[in-house]
């Protein structure tokens, strides 16, 4: 009878270890038993980026990237982009059981509370230069919340932590929409809490000179599916950075603050801002043959297909590719979509990308919704924020409540130079 575990032979003594395989991973601690004199450290594993490795165990997403699956706490996004709202995702996440009427019309109600932020906060925004990047606008006001609620950094009191919850949900859409009125020059629009969460969201954004706003009901349910969409992606590099930071039990805004910052970078929540970028470079359908050949021979690359997770077609990716169609039919046909669907046709016929199995991603079509609504590139990374600050704060509250959880603090292999005799200034050279 086959036993649950893994034989590992040490040709260096000759000993064999067993380790336990439990769901389907070993924990690497028995690894340190693995040495050649009792003195020694152990063996360690080496796994770059954390290709290989997981950081924890988690009951709010599962992800099947070579069968394109991608659920939250057991329901496919298929079903909740169709169904649910952001808020009712959102609920789920936090407390893995979808609620009933009466617990969602309170969640709701509890999180609107939370829409407006203090005065003094606007003054801070206030201060960015007027071209600064929203992003970091974002970023830099998410960490100055925690100094508003002091109360924050007691995040084992569990109604406390509750109302830290409420306010980041709550607040990230006033923050994101005073960033994008700073660069504009334009004057900071309050909440209206009669508007659903997305609708406030829009009214923030864009509202001009009308007495009231009305955000078109499709786009207003474009954007809520979008947001789901974003809400949470497992431990991607954002998530992990908020699970890190928040290892050292500091405040929720700080480690809010931490992810954001890391959804700044390029490689992760600029990724729709890059398939704009690839379609302008291309500039027409005909062009197209000769931009695969490019990306073939080495010298470009095919933004917004391939993902570390998925070798399947991502499963956000082709709800969003019928989102564009109900929302170009408000806004127009964007141009670009035309080289964005043929560039889409093509690749998935080749040989060469489906050897590869690069399919298209959440970022493919995205970025030619937002574009479409109004918002500018430099916005999207904001847009990415909003919604994945649930995300976030669920996977936070999972870790602090975790007794396996430590301050996060992973090993390294050094290779620099053995001990050596300080040699005084004056005889250096």
């Amino acid at each position: 009878m086959s036993k649950n575990s893994l034989s590992i032979t040490d040709n260096r003594t000759g000993k064999i270890y067993e380790v336990p395989i439990e769901n389907e991973t070993i924990n690497t601690k028995y690894l340190r038993e693995i040495k050649i004199n009792p003195t020694d450290l152990g063996l360690l594993t080496y796994d770059p980026a954390f290709v290989n490795t997981s950081i924890c165990k988690s009951t709010i997403t599962y992800i099947d990237g070579d069968n394109g699956i991608l659920e939250h706490c057991g329901y496919p996004i298929e079903e909740l982009a169709e169904q649910s709202t952001f808020l009712e995702t959102a609920y789920l996440i936090l407390h893995r059981q979808l609620p009933t009427k009466n617990e969602l019309d309170k969640w709701i109600n509890d999180i609107t509370l939370h829409t407006f932020i203090h005065e003094n906060v606007k003054k801070l925004m206030e201060g960015f230069r007027y071209d600064a990047h929203p992003m970091g606008m974002f970023v830099s006001t998410l960490a100055a919340l925690s100094t508003f609620y002091p109360e924050a950094k007691l995040i084992f009191d569990e109604e406390l932590r509750r109302k830290q919850i409420l306010r980041l949900i709550g607040k990230v859409p006033t923050v994101a929409a005073f960033a994008y009125r700073h660069t504009k020059g334009m004057p900071y629009v309050y909440p209206d809490n009669d508007l659903s969460f997305v609708g406030n969201y829009l009214n923030m954004m864009f509202k001009i000179a009308e007495l009231r706003y009305k955000p078109h009901p499709v786009l207003e349910k474009a954007l809520d599916i979008l947001f789901i969409l974003h809400i949470d992606h497992e431990q991607n590099c954002s998530t992990t950075a908020m699970r890190v930071v928040g290892s050292s039990h500091a405040d929720p805004f700080s480690a809010a603050a931490a992810a954001a910052a890391a959804l700044y970078g390029p490689l992760h929540g600029g990724a729709n801002e890059a398939v704009l970028t690839m379609l302008d470079q291309i500039g027409s359908i005909n062009n197209i043959p000769q931009f695969i050949k490019t990306v073939k021979d080495g010298k470009g690359k095919l933004m917004g297909f391939g993902h570390r997770v998925y070798k399947n077609y991502d499963p956000r990716a082709r709800i969003i590719k019928k989102l564009a169609d109900q929302v170009f039919d408000i806004t127009g046909r964007n141009p670009k979509l035309e080289i964005a669907l043929e560039l889409e046709r093509i690749a998935l016929q080749d040989e060469y990308f489906i050897k590869r199995k690069l399919y298209p991603n959440v970022d493919f079509y995205s970025g030619l919704i937002y574009k479409a609504m109004g918002f500018p590139t430099d916005f999207f990374p904001v847009l990415f924020a909003i919604p994945r600050t649930a995300g976030w704060i669920s996977h936070w509250q999972e870790m602090i409540l975790d007794p396996e959880q430590k301050i996060a603090r992973p090993r390294q292999i050094y290779l620099g130079s053995q001990k050596r005799k300080y040699t005084p200034i004056s005889r250096r050279g």
